[in-house]
């Protein structure tokens, strides 16, 4: 049912594959002496099963991969429709040696259940893989059990968002090419997110993912740990939260959880009036599909006013078109990037609250340890690894936090000023469309004048 392959071939050189979003660079090659990085240690088995009834309760999410950048300058632009060429990007981007693409979806029916396969195809020249090609097919449970490890095994990163796993109703049908499509591109973004993080990429699970077949893959799940150890892990993250806030939080955490309500409620509001835009001016649209051809029959009955009415016509036609490309901007452009970031608000809030979890376990010891006159140096011994911990928590998550922030605000950059663009477009060719008719008219009108002035 999920057929895999490792595809040998020599050693990659040339252009990724196709598939848009993040799967596309420069053309890798091998980084100078001395540049090369080296693959962080592997983490210990973990896992968190996924019951097969839950796969597909899957939400309407959509999702584009934009041009990576870093800024842009601050150019002044000469005229409306040149405005987004100003921005030139300053930096290139970092040479790559792992490229991957998520497309061909499948559909699978089985007795008990209906799901939808991708294939994920990876290129890549790095000495850690056995070929230079692979080519899997991989289910949504999959790709949530890749996100699960991650979690497990780097718990203060900033692990890319799946799309939601149910539906939002009224908003898509479930299995619709524009639901598998909008999951596709998602996909496709989350896996691309990971291969680009100096990290994610190296860790030993997504290489496990995007290279072993199917029965490879499924051994592999079951080696994680079991119920009652993941329902352990659980309860100790509910104790730390009831015991209360840190005691010992370092100011720069407590800017960032300000920081990130402030965000979560910004972009939460933002992703629900865009939505809301879209949504009426699709109406717009299908009322506009409606009112052009009314014209046009009624010439039927009004041979004096033909060529007006065929006139205005030609023009709501013309700015029919116009409205939908404006829309297809919008499903392109902002509205995935909007939703993308409503999702990383929730993965900030989950990042943040586990590296408060292990700063509370470290403050519980070290009171412990001042209330005790036994076992201290059992204690003194636990504490010096806690504060290891946390200190590798603190640096893991002030480095990604940089790194997400900065890619959050070219992310941002790039829609808003792509969204201008399309505006600009929409209203040159709105315009022009309706003085080119008020010419012809104004024309005609004048012609009638002359006429009848003659004797």
């Amino acid at each position: 049912m999920e057929a895999e392959s490792r595809v040998p071939g020599p050693p990659l050189s040339g252009s990724p594959p196709g598939g848009g979003g993040g799967a596309a660079a420069a053309a890798p090659r091998p980084a100078p002496p001395g540049a090369a990085r080296a693959p962080p240690p592997p983490a210990p088995p973990a896992e968190l099963a996924f019951d097969d009834d839950e796969e597909d309760l899957e939400v309407f999410s959509k999702d584009t991969s934009l041009t990576e950048a870093n800024s842009f300058s601050s150019l002044i632009p000469t005229s409306p429709s040149s405005m987004l060429n100003q921005y030139k990007f300053e930096d290139e981007p970092e040479l790559r040696d792992l490229f991957i693409t998520v497309d061909d979806p499948e559909s699978h029916i089985t007795a008990i259940e209906t799901f939808i396969t991708y294939r994920v195809v990876t290129k890549t020249s790095r000495g850690e893989f056995d070929s230079s090609e692979y080519e899997v097919r991989r289910r949504y449970q999959d790709f949530l059990w890749l996100k699960s490890r991650l979690e497990e095994a780097h718990p203060t990163l900033i692990i890319p968002p799946l799309p939601e796993k149910f539906i939002m109703k009224g908003m898509v049908e479930r299995f619709s090419d524009e639901f598998i499509e909008t999951r596709r591109k998602a996909l496709h973004k989350f896996l691309n997110r990971i291969a680009e993080h100096p990290t994610l990429t190296f860790n030993e699970d997504f290489k496990i993912f995007l290279t072993a077949q199917a029965w490879e893959l499924s051994s592999h799940k079951k080696q994680g740990p079991g119920l009652f150890s993941r329902m352990g892990q659980t309860v100790r993250a509910v104790a730390s939260s009831v015991r209360g806030g840190v005691k010992n939080r370092p100011d720069m955490f407590t800017d960032i959880n300000d920081y990130m309500e402030t965000f979560n409620q910004k972009i939460n509001l933002l992703d629900k009036i865009s939505q809301r835009i879209y949504k009426e001016e699709r109406g717009y649209y299908c009322e506009m599909k409606e009112y052009g051809p009314i014209h046009t029959l009624w010439c039927a009955s009004e041979e004096d006013l033909v060529d007006s009415l065929k006139g205005v016509a030609s023009c709501i036609d013309k700015c029919c078109k116009a409205t939908e490309n404006r829309m297809a901007g919008l499903t392109e452009n902002l509205l995935p990037v909007l939703h993308e970031y409503v999702l990383y608000g929730e993965v900030l809030t989950g990042v943040l609250k586990r590296r408060d979890q292990i700063q509370a376990e470290l403050d519980s010891k070290v009171d412990a340890l001042s209330n005790k006159k036994v076992e201290k140096d059992l204690l003194t011994e636990e504490i010096g690894n806690l504060e290891d911990k946390v200190e590798c928590a603190n640096n893991a998550l002030k480095a990604d936090w940089d790194r997400w922030k900065q890619n959050m605000q070219h992310d941002m950059k790039t829609a808003f000023l792509s969204v201008a663009e399309n505006n600009i477009h929409y209203y040159e060719q709105c315009l022009a469309t309706w003085e080119s008719f008020l010419t012809s008219q104004t024309v005609d009108l004048h012609l009638g004048e002359d006429s009848e002035d003659k004797p």
